[in-house]
């Protein structure tokens, strides 16, 4: 961190309120994974939907909003008479100085990356970046304090997210370095089937236990299991992404969360097409 960007933060009305802007791999079990097939994965984490006061999940649906990854893993665990706990108000406060002082977020988030690909290249990894980990921002359009994007600052580095905006997901001009998963909800189903006809990848939540296999097929489409690793700039095109209930999604009943023992009818691309195809 230079001497300029730690005076900018020194002269905030408020601490920052976090240790790390982007939570390295070391930290989550599932980006830990990707280590076994060469990657290091830093994630950043906001507050989802407006708990912050801001909202960064525009195509948020009820089922999303109360199924959201947020409460799984340590942000889930608050001591007894508590409401929050310390990776709650570092996700609220990165929130915040995004939206209230977005120099300072920019220069905090080139330092961070940079200080990603150093140390992944140092332990022989590739660094990959998540900016997306409990938000559904346009990254791919959003400037820096230089006037280029995070992907054109670093076009050596892959970035991946998830959204729900299918518009965004359907976009054929995203930058070469940026991998987008559509993910469905109990609202979207009519963007799901455009996205997957049109040879894109959709990741779907199951009501899936642990160590229970995934369906392997949803809707004529072959499933892959996602909670092998996070890295989805990796996966076969074409294919239903599959997950498991994490959280509070376990138990979750809006319809965000899919039965893996349904019987789903196949989506035909068009009548001239067996749809089963799709899962050969």
């Amino acid at each position: 961190m230079n001497t300029a960007l730690r005076a900018a933060i020194a002269g905030l009305d408020r601490p920052l309120g976090f240790r790390e802007l982007l939570t390295p791999d070391g930290y989550n079990p599932k980006l830990k994974k990707g280590r076994a097939r060469g990657y290091a994965s830093a994630i950043l984490h906001f507050a989802p939907a407006d708990l912050s006061g801001y909202d960064v999940c525009q195509y948020r649906s009820a089922g999303c909003t109360a199924a959201c990854l947020n409460t799984a893993g340590h942000g889930g665990i608050i001591r007894k008479g508590q409401t929050t706990n310390p990776v709650q108000l570092a996700r609220i406060a990165r929130t915040v100085l995004f939206f209230e002082h977005r120099a300072i977020f920019n220069d905090l988030l080139v330092d961070a990356i940079e200080q990603h690909v150093r140390r992944s290249i140092k332990r022989g990894l590739t660094p990959v970046v998540r900016l997306n980990g409990t938000s559904d921002l346009p990254w791919h359009m959003l400037k820096l304090n230089n006037g280029r994007t995070v992907m054109d600052t670093f076009p050596t580095v892959t970035f991946y997210d998830y959204t729900k905006h299918p518009q965004r997901a359907a976009l054929r001009t995203l930058p070469a370095n940026y991998s987008l998963t559509f993910s469905r909800s109990e609202t979207n189903d009519d963007d799901v089937r455009r996205i997957l006809a049109r040879g894109g990848n959709v990741a779907v939540v199951f009501a899936t236990g642990r160590t229970r296999p995934l369906p392997l097929v949803w809707h004529g489409y072959r499933v892959i299991d996602a909670d092998r690793d996070d890295l989805r700039f990796l996966d076969p095109r074409n294919v239903v992404v599959g997950l498991r209930a994490k959280g509070k999604a376990r138990g979750e009943a809006s319809g965000f969360v899919e039965d893996p023992d349904a019987d789903t009818a196949c989506w035909p691309i068009d009548p001239e097409r067996d749809c089963v195809a799709h899962a050969a």
